[in-house]
């Protein structure tokens, strides 16, 4: 019953869609035809009108008119007229004909000379010398253009508003004497009442017809709709409801099922293409998820792998009072590129680093485990920082067939003394704070970055430390990190952020840093790496 109703409710909705269209020419016909009939019975009956003024105009004499009007018509001769006239009245199908003379002043009053009116007519006629006002200005005008010579008659149709008479057509002429002098104006009168009659029979006729064709038109569209649309759309929805349900391709396609080769045959053809398409991209997708999975476990496998090979436990070395230090890493995807790294080389020796492998995800992580292990590896044997960067170069050059690179600060901290020895890789520069002074920019001297030419020469530089002073080292995803109006945080806006917090611990320091950051960018997406570490040094060890 539920999906009767509803194919009762779409062809019951596609009605207006087909009655709509027949109704429009419908109205369009019948205004047509309503006013190509009101002009034509109009044409027929102003010259019906025209011929009964031209044949009661014969019957005057212009010429008497005055002689008429100043005699009050009282003559057997006027009375004749008058009968005569009358009787062309009742013949001719006329309502009124009857003789005015205008105020030709103004035209805006009438004196009747003869008056006559159909037998039937419920209406007196004027005594002779009747004056009155003229009924409006379009009778105004149409007198003054008779008498002035401009038309030879003039017709007034009055059919909308208030009319004493009711809707008519009025004929005039002009009635001349024998030297062509316009004398009167005779005016014969036709009620409209048949033209009205004959009109609305003709429009209802005229929709009697079209409700016809229109009830047929819906027939037979309910025939055709429920042979040639109908029932093809319901095996569409069925087919379309059952693959919804169960997802599994139908024993017969549905183009086999529905044979149109209309826009309907189209559809099942369509639907039957989509089917097909949708459990082949199900399946596509059921192997793509499993294999999406199978990477992500992988992802994050690596990524605990890279956090657990970085130093994340603070404070780092709580029996050593000489320094305090902290670290992060944020990497822009799963697994980055960034690494930092600090480790006892000897009692008094401790060695840090803070490197950017170029590119990001799984290769730069492996680049990068490789440099730090191999960097961790030099460095423990008691080498100095330039030749931990040449000896880590020449292994990262020897297979780089990626032709990757990694850019590197290694210092190397005498706690005993406060004498930094440290050499530069193409990194950035490393931000020193002295006890009495503020976090600025050292401008260090740099190498070549690691992994891209074997037997590159670094150069080793010193930096004396003070109890208090601090070294803040960081990676190019600090200053390049960009906001949504594609403006970078910059090294300024960093040293900024230190030296706002110039006197906090190393900890809270990177938070600062890091809090200013996000700020900045507010929400951007973070396409680097974010590595920071930060070092203040005590004083010796008692």
């Amino acid at each position: 019953m539920g999906k009767g109703k509803r194919r009762i409710s779409i062809f019951m909705k596609s009605i207006p869609a087909m009655v709509i269209p027949l109704i429009v020419i419908a109205v369009i016909a019948c205004v047509a035809g309503y006013r190509s009939l009101t002009e034509a019975i109009t044409q027929v009956y102003t010259e019906s009108s025209v011929e009964t003024a031209i044949t009661a105009a014969t019957m005057i004499d212009a010429d008497k008119l005055d002689d008429y009007l100043i005699s009050g018509g009282v003559s057997e001769e006027y009375n004749e007229l008058v009968d005569a006239v009358e009787h062309l009245c009742n013949t001719s199908g006329s309502m009124f004909i009857y003789v005015i003379q205008p105020d030709l002043s103004d035209y805006n009053h009438i004196t009747f000379i003869i008056s006559t009116r159909r037998s039937d007519s419920t209406f007196s006629r004027y005594n002779v010398g009747y004056y009155r006002e003229t009924t409006n200005d379009d009778y105004r005008t149409k007198y003054r253009r008779l008498y002035e010579g401009y038309t030879d008659y003039e017709i007034v149709v009055r059919d909308r508003g208030y009319i004493e008479t009711a809707p008519h057509l009025t004929t005039m002429i002009p009635l001349r004497d024998g030297n062509g002098i316009t004398r009167g104006i005779l005016c014969v009168q036709t009620q409209m009442s048949e033209i009205t009659e004959k009109r609305n029979a003709y429009t209802n006729n005229i929709i009697i017809v079209l409700l016809i064709i229109v009830i047929l038109v819906i027939l037979g569209q309910s025939r055709y709709m429920r042979i040639i649309l109908l029932n093809p759309i319901k095996k569409i929805t069925e087919e379309a409801s059952r693959f919804a349900s169960d997802g599994k391709l139908p024993e017969k396609k549905l183009s086999d099922v529905v044979r149109s080769r209309d826009e309907i045959g189209s559809l099942a053809e369509s639907i039957s293409t989509m089917e097909e398409d949708i459990v082949r991209n199900v399946d596509a997708l059921t192997h793509a998820t499993a294999e999406k999975e199978r990477i992500s476990t992988e992802l994050n496998l690596a990524t605990r792998i890279q956090a657990d090979m970085l130093p994340s436990i603070f404070p780092a070395f709580p029996e050593r009072n000489e320094l305090d230090i902290f670290a992060s890493m944020n990497p822009a995807k799963e697994v980055g590129g960034d690494f930092y790294d600090y480790y006892f080389t000897d009692d008094d020796h401790i060695c840090l680093v803070m490197a950017d492998v170029s590119g990001k995800g799984v290769p730069a992580a492996l680049f990068m485990m490789a440099s730090m292990i191999t960097i961790a590896n030099h460095a423990k044997i008691g080498k100095t920082p330039s030749q931990i960067l040449h000896d880590t170069n020449m292994s990262l050059s020897a297979n780089n067939r990626e032709d990757m690179f990694v850019t590197v600060w290694v210092g190397i901290l005498e706690l005993s003394t406060g004498r930094l020895i440290a050499a530069n890789a193409g990194h950035e520069y490393p931000v020193i704070k002295k006890p009495d002074g503020k976090f600025e920019l050292f401008r260090d001297p740099h190498g070549f970055v690691l992994g891209a030419y074997p037997g590159t020469k670094y150069k080793d530089y010193e930096i004396q430390l003070t109890p208090g002073s601090k070294l803040f080292l960081y990676t190019d995803g600090v200053p390049e990190a960009v906001n949504r109006n594609n403006e970078e945080y910059g090294t300024a806006r960093m040293t900024d952020a230190l030296n706002g917090n110039a006197d906090a611990a190393p900890d809270e320091l990177i938070a600062a840093v890091r809090k200013d950051l996000n700020k900045f960018v507010n929400g951007a997406d973070q396409f680097d790496d974010i590595t920071m570490l930060c070092i203040e040094y005590k004083r010796q060890q008692e």
